[in-house]
């Protein structure tokens, strides 16, 4: 369920041929859902609607960027901009930019490798980079450091049970049964592209069939049980990060929709409470 200024809108009411066909997925799926999906006005939800568009760019242009699968221990960087901790993390060098240090991982993917984690990470780094003036990101994200899920403050990142998944979001595949030999391969966060297309580092992009599959190939010789999708769904705070939009207005409402999420981290996943 869609809700503007606290009215209900029906899919018909928001769905437009100026959006493209994911942004018109996002509304037919958000409105359908029993979920409520609550916007200050029609310019947040235009602004959520391009931040979504950007993470699904965003995870589509890491795929062609060739940036290497690997684990932490194997971890590199392209040290003009980062320095490689040794946990296997990119730390934002002094005196970088970090707006110009997110974009050389596109542009210079082949220094680049790091799990998949960390590539759901800058990829929602990179879709709020593109939907935000370039200026408020580098003030925003001074100290930019990528490991795992974490993330700045103002980045904010949380998991919900349930199915209701949106074109933007991060879904996780379990694979239960994985080889000890290689551990990395017990799941595959993936980005929903839309249209039952998924982006998994490592894995490439698939339908959630195709990703179950590439699980399966990773299993110990004695399993029986198959990989599968869970039921939960990992976002970035939209509506926080609204108030840094292009079109925000101080003189507008300043109060935001709350995020009601205990999270812990599990390994490579987030699961939430």
């Amino acid at each position: 369920m869609i809700i503007i200024r606290n009215q209900p809108q029906s899919e018909n009411q928001l769905t437009s041929s100026s959006y493209s066909t994911e942004q018109n997925e996002i509304i037919a799926k958000m409105s359908r859902y029993n979920n409520k999906y609550s916007f200050l006005n029609h310019e947040h939800l235009k602004f959520v609607l391009h931040l979504r568009l950007e993470i699904i760019n965003s995870a589509r242009n890491l795929y062609a960027s060739k940036a290497k699968f690997t684990t932490f221990e194997r971890a590199h960087c392209n040290e003009n901009y980062w320095q490689l901790t040794a946990q296997g993390g990119f730390k934002l060098k002094s005196g970088v930019k970090p707006s110009v240090a997110i974009k050389d991982i596109y542009e210079n993917g082949l220094l680049y490798g790091f799990e998949c984690a960390t590539a759901m990470v800058i990829i929602f780094y990179t879709g709020v980079l593109s939907s935000i003036d370039s200026r408020q990101f580098d003030r925003l994200y001074q100290g930019l450091y990528l490991r795992d899920w974490q993330s700045d403050e103002d980045l904010p990142i949380y998991t919900n049970r349930g199915n209701d998944y949106l074109p933007g979001d991060c879904l996780y595949f379990n694979n239960p049964q994985f080889n000890p030999n290689t551990p990395q391969w017990q799941g595959e966060n993936a980005i929903d592209l839309g249209n039952d297309l998924y982006f998994g580092h490592g894995i490439g992009i698939k339908t959630a069939e195709g990703i179950i599959e590439a699980l399966n190939k990773r299993r110990s010789a004695q399993a029986t049980e198959s990989a599968h999708l869970l039921s939960q769904v990992t976002r970035i705070d939209d509506n926080y990060l609204y108030q840094f939009s292009r079109v925000y207005s101080r003189n507008n409402e300043t109060t935001f929709i709350a995020t009601n999420s205990i999270v812990v981290r599990v390994g490579r996943n987030i699961v939430s409470l």
